[in-house]
């Protein structure tokens, strides 16, 4: 307490608020919070981390658990280094750290998680990837340990929840197409029983009957997450007696392998299969011909995230007054040519 002491005095204020200031409390004012800091910096304190921790049963980190699934294992993607930036510029106000947790492929993802806990590494939780039920969301609820999911799941409970428009998307890219004459629409969903999956193919069937076409079982397609998922794709469409005329796609990815299998059939996406991807990343940009795809701001979102955890841990909460949150993602259609064939 020595250098705390000694700050409190410099500035004429009580060592709590100096205390509060350091560990990033919202309730201390911007300029307060600046003056200690300064003064500390001018002082030489720097404050032992690890006794504070002991001290106050924190750790200062949120973390962020991603599994490095099958599926995903070896993608040049994006979208996790976009999200942690949203993130990490909201937990920068508050002095906390954002750590990445990746669960191995080989590992079952409740127990990775369960050893997280045990360890106490992080004092709030951010999951992805949720399952149409998933343990994870039961055990962060038994554990207490403040928690946001990227993603739905039908798991219950009161938990603050944001996810992406899957739903809308789907009904959207549907319409497009359906408006556009096309009447065998095949769409791509995951492999593996992530909820996404779910709620995009339910998006799709209502869209289809909105629009007075039959559903078709053997036009839903489930490949791995993936380029060569999406090189998968394009053999099974090519495969087929009764082709579909268009296609619309789930994950950013499979167009790239998608494209990259008609072209080596000497088939051209666009002109023998009009295709609506996910979302739009630097690579979808300079595809030939444009991707028509999905807009959405990875910052935004990872900022959205970080705020709805925060919200959810009483030392934030008056800082960020959202109550419970459950949001669905917005998400932009960008209009390209890989569906005007």
């Amino acid at each position: 307490m020595k250098g705390i002491r000694r700050l409190a005095q410099e500035l004429n204020i009580s060592i709590g608020t100096v205390s509060r200031a350091l560990n990033g409390r919202a309730d201390v004012s911007e300029d307060t919070r600046q003056r200690v800091l300064e003064a500390a910096a001018t002082m030489g304190y720097v404050p032992n981390q690890a006794g504070r921790s002991l001290r106050q049963g924190s750790t200062n980190a949120i973390g962020f658990m991603i599994e490095l699934g099958a599926d995903t294992s070896g993608n040049n993607d994006n979208f996790f280094t976009g999200v942690f930036d949203g993130v990490q510029s909201v937990l920068t106000r508050h002095h906390l750290d954002l750590v990445v947790l990746p669960c191995p492929t080989d590992e079952d993802p409740s127990a990775y998680l369960q050893r997280m806990i045990g360890r106490r590494l992080v004092d709030g939780l951010i999951i992805s990837a949720t399952h149409r039920k998933d343990s994870r969301i039961d055990i962060l609820s038994k554990a207490r340990l403040p928690f946001v999911t990227l993603g739905r799941s039908m798991t219950s409970g009161d938990y603050p929840w944001l996810d992406l428009d899957f739903d809308g998307a789907a009904r959207r890219a549907v319409d497009r197409l359906a408006t556009a004459g096309h009447t065998r629409i095949a769409v791509a969903i995951p492999s593996n029983d992530i909820n996404l999956g779910f709620i995009f193919l339910d998006g799709y069937k209502a869209a289809l009957q909105r629009h007075g076409l039959p559903f078709d079982p053997a036009l839903v397609l489930r490949v791995p997450s993936s380029e060569m998922g999406g090189y998968q794709l394009g053999h099974e469409i090519l495969a087929m007696d009764n082709r579909p005329t268009a296609v619309i796609l789930n994950y950013e990815l499979l167009a790239i392998g998608l494209y990259r299998q008609f072209a080596d059939v000497g088939m051209q996406i666009g002109r023998d299969l009009a295709v609506i991807g996910f979302r739009e990343n630097p690579m979808s940009r300079f595809m030939s011909p444009r991707l028509t795809c999905f807009r959405l701001s990875l910052h935004d979102i990872g900022r959205a995230l970080a705020e709805a955890l925060l919200a959810s841990m009483p030392a934030y909460a008056e800082a960020y007054p959202l109550g419970t949150v459950q949001r669905v993602w917005p998400l932009e259609l960008v209009s390209g040519e890989s569906d005007q064939g």
